[in-house]
């Protein structure tokens, strides 16, 4: 997705995607209640966007990890999300302030406890119990590198940005 260019706070509306068709931009808290609220935004910016019911359940998933890890991994109060859509796909970015701890991904055959290559669906995360499940020791980031086309960290503005592509 080299279209995308970054998802940084400061970015423009477009998030510096050339050929943007939509971005969505919101805050959510450093509670697990940030989390349910970050899934349920994706997934109605996406359907509204007309993406695939895959591609949705898939993000819905990316961006349940991510939040989860900026609640129980940073020192921030809030956690900003952007969904940005482009000619070439979704980038999906977690981006926080504070000191974070990110953890690293667990051997593929500790992923939630599923066989390698098996993916939860969207329903069976609704419960703070299933979102412990597939994030406790990095387990969660196997899941985002296994739906994402790429995904990466780095430093930004003073936190952390994580992002995802579909």
């Amino acid at each position: 997705m080299s279209e995308i260019v970054s998802c940084a706070e400061r970015a423009p509306d477009d998030g510096g995607v050339r050929g943007a068709r939509g971005a969505h931009s919101w805050w959510v808290p450093r509670l697990p209640g940030g989390v349910p609220e970050a899934r349920h935004r994706v997934q109605e910016a996406m359907r509204a966007w007309g993406e695939p019911a895959e591609r949705i359940e898939a993000a819905a998933l990316i961006v349940t990890e991510l939040v989860t890890n900026a609640v129980q991994h940073t020192s921030t109060r809030r956690i900003r999300c952007r969904l940005l859509r482009s000619t070439e796909g979704v980038r999906i970015c977690v981006w926080n302030r504070g000191r974070a701890r990110i953890p690293a991904p667990a051997s593929p055959a500790d992923s939630a406890g599923l066989p390698v290559g098996q993916v939860p669906a969207a329903a069976d995360l609704e419960g703070d119990e299933a979102l412990g499940r597939l994030s406790e020791d990095g387990r969660g980031l196997l899941l985002v590198d296994a739906l994402a086309s790429r995904w990466g960290t780095r430093a930004a503005l003073a936190g952390r940005l994580v992002w995802a592509d579909l």
